[in-house]
Order: structure tokens, then C-alpha cells, then sequence
């Protein structure tokens, strides 16, 4: 299972678990944000650009990252380093499955929160990128555990 983390669990990390649960249908993918907007739908501009790709998010409600939530994932995506410092402090069990999702760019995904349609559709950009990456390893990651068993 996959979690994406960012602040407010309603731009990017709803964002990336879209992108990733539509190319990885057998993978479970959640988001939940570090001081959540809790209960909060996906920012409309994060919804209005996710649907241009074919992607809806709009039952997305945001939640409250914790211990439960993060020791459940095999794999934790966080949009920046201070985001990876916070849950690597708060919940030293998650040290080793927490990486940024533009990690691969060795780049933070920006927050477009309150930023207008350019900063959301550069977080998006980068974002997808990062997904295409963390895709390809989960692919090929799977594909070995079915050779295996």
C-alpha cells in the first residue's frame, strides 16, 4: 500500500493519489496531510485539473496523517523534506519507506494552495513526474513477488 502525505490533504497529495490509483489498480493508495484540513473535499483547482486527465477526485474528504495510517503503508510519498523530517520524528517506524515523490527530480513539490491555476498545474507537473517513477519501481517490484510465489 501507498500513502501520499502533504499538509492540508486536500492539493497535491489527493493529486497523487489519484494519478496513482488509476496505474495501479491492484495497489492500495491513500493520502491523509500533516495538519489536515480535516474533512475538507480536494481543493476545486486540484479537482478542475485532475478531470482535464481524466481523473476524479471529487469524493476525496481530507484526513489527518497518524501513527495507524503511516505504520499501514509499505510506502509513504511526501511532497517535500520538511514533510519527511516531520513523520520520520513523530513516528520513527516509518524511517526507510519515506521518500519525496519528486525524488527521482531531487525536487519538493511546491504547495499551490491558495496560489491560482499556474502553481497547481506546476505541482501537478511534477507530481506526475514523480508518480511515472514510483509507478515503474511498484511495477516492477510486483511483478517479482509473482515470479516468486
Amino acid at each position: 500500500s501507498v500513502l501520499t502525505v502533504c499538509i492540508g490533504n486536500i492539493c497535491r497529495s489527493p493529486m497523487a493519489e489519484g494519478l496513482l490509483t488509476a496505474k495501479l489498480p491492484n495497489i492500495h493508495i491513500s493520502s491523509a496531510g500533516t495538519g489536515a484540513l480535516v474533512g475538507r473535499p480536494a481543493d476545486t483547482q486540484a479537482q478542475k485539473l485532475m478531470l482535464q486527465h481524466g481523473i476524479d477526485i471529487s469524493r476525496h474528504v481530507a484526513r489527518q496523517v497518524n501513527k495507524l495510517i503511516c505504520s499501514q503503508a509499505d510506502l509513504i510519498l511526501v511532497m517535500d523534506v520538511e514533510q519527511r523530517r516531520y513523520l520520520e520524528a513523530t513516528y520513527p517506524m516509518v524511517r526507510g519507506k519515506v521518500f519525496r515523490i519528486a525524488e527521482a527530480a531531487k525536487t519538493d513539490v511546491p504547495d499551490p494552495y491558495r496560489e491560482g491555476e499556474d502553481a497547481f498545474r506546476y505541482a501537478f507537473d511534477l507530481i506526475e513526474m514523480g508518480a511515472r517513477t514510483w509507478i515503474d519501481r511498484i511495477l516492477k517490484i510486483t511483478e517479482r513477488e509473482q515470479q516468486i510465489t
